[in-house]
């Protein structure tokens, strides 16, 4: 396998985990804003393998709209609204 693949695996892997621990705090009584935050890694994380997978290098942020944004230059994604990523305060 390409080195680009094996670091995208990677990134499932490390996502994979966050959002199993996202649903368990959220089959929980919580603390929930640590499942918001295994949920929002989770998707930096899968942002990132897809990156990686085309063989982009990988920002070093945590915005997930930027990510999907840059995902979406390479492909776009219709079951990917990144919009919802927005951080509307």
């Amino acid at each position: 396998m390409s080195g680009t693949t094996e670091l995208a695996k990677e990134w499932i892997r490390k996502g994979d985990s966050d959002l199993f621990n996202a649903r368990l705090v959220a089959a929980s009584t919580g603390p929930y804003d640590t499942g918001c935050f295994h949920a929002q890694q989770a998707i930096e994380k899968y942002l990132k393998a897809f990156l990686a997978f085309h063989g982009h290098s990988i920002p070093r942020t945590h915005d997930l709209e930027e990510l999907a944004r840059l995902c979406d230059a390479i492909k776009p994604l219709p079951e990917l609204d990144w919009h919802c990523l927005i951080w509307l305060p």
